[in-house]
């Protein structure tokens, strides 16, 4: 009775990469309703989070979007010794809400047709760093760099811009492109993933959530069936 309302009472804050903050609102639904555990939940960028984590922001668990931002904290002691772990792999999409299919939106990347692209900001994000490889693969970075790239801090204001018309494309996470509650008009293309780094992305608990057994609790259905089913369903990779 007494650890059932101790359960009911605690509560975790989860950091974690914008491109995964979607699929971490529908985990935590389940996650919640089998553990009484509450999920608070903060986004943003991978590089930014991992910053604060450093100066001691109030966070339990982290998602990033990348090995280095976890490994960096793990090498730095900010997070429990050997909760650091692989809980999905992303891919890239870029979206043209004007295109009719893939091979269009591929044809007009290579022609550099858009006067805007929106990649997030590769000092921040994983996922721009991803966006600049696969331009430099296709030799077409030098162009758009040359006033053509809206850069967001984050995969989701990255994906915000051409939402709102402000770049005709952008390179975006796959999950937000196959995301349902998105209304994404056009077309996109996926990216093939050997054109970039691998998009691995890492999970910790950090030293504040370290001695929390809602945050272990957490980790461990991030490493389940049911989590890992989950996942997949937004166009994600798991181990």
């Amino acid at each position: 009775m007494a650890s059932s309302t101790i359960a009911q009472a605690e509560e975790i804050k989860v950091a974690v990469a914008a491109n995964f903050y979607s699929v971490l609102q529908k985990l935590a639904v389940p996650f919640e309703q089998q553990t009484g555990y509450q999920v608070k939940i903060s986004s943003g960028p991978t590089g930014k989070l991992k910053a604060q984590i450093a100066n001691g922001a109030p966070f339990d668990v982290f998602l990033a979007a990348d090995v280095k931002s976890p490994k960096a904290l793990d090498q730095g002691g900010f997070i429990k010794p050997g909760s650091r772990f692989t809980y999905s792999y992303g891919r890239l999409a870029l979206w043209s809400p004007t295109a009719n299919d893939a091979a269009q939106v591929e044809q007009q990347l290579n022609d550099k047709a858009w006067r805007y692209l929106a990649i997030a900001n590769p000092k921040a994000a994983p996922y721009g760093v991803a966006a600049v490889s696969v331009l430099k693969h296709l030799n077409v970075y030098d162009q758009y760099k040359k006033g053509h790239l809206v850069m967001g801090e984050n995969i989701g204001q990255t994906y915000q811009f051409v939402a709102t018309k402000n770049a005709q494309a952008g390179m975006v996470a796959y999950s937000y492109v196959k995301d349902p509650k998105h209304s994404n008009q056009g077309a996109y293309w996926l990216i093939p993933a050997e054109w970039h780094a691998p998009l691995e992305q890492q999970a910790v608990i950090t030293k504040k959530g370290q001695d929390k057994a809602a945050a272990q609790a957490f980790m461990d259905f991030l490493k389940s069936d049911q989590a890992k089913a989950m996942i997949l369903t937004f166009g994600y990779a798991v181990p």
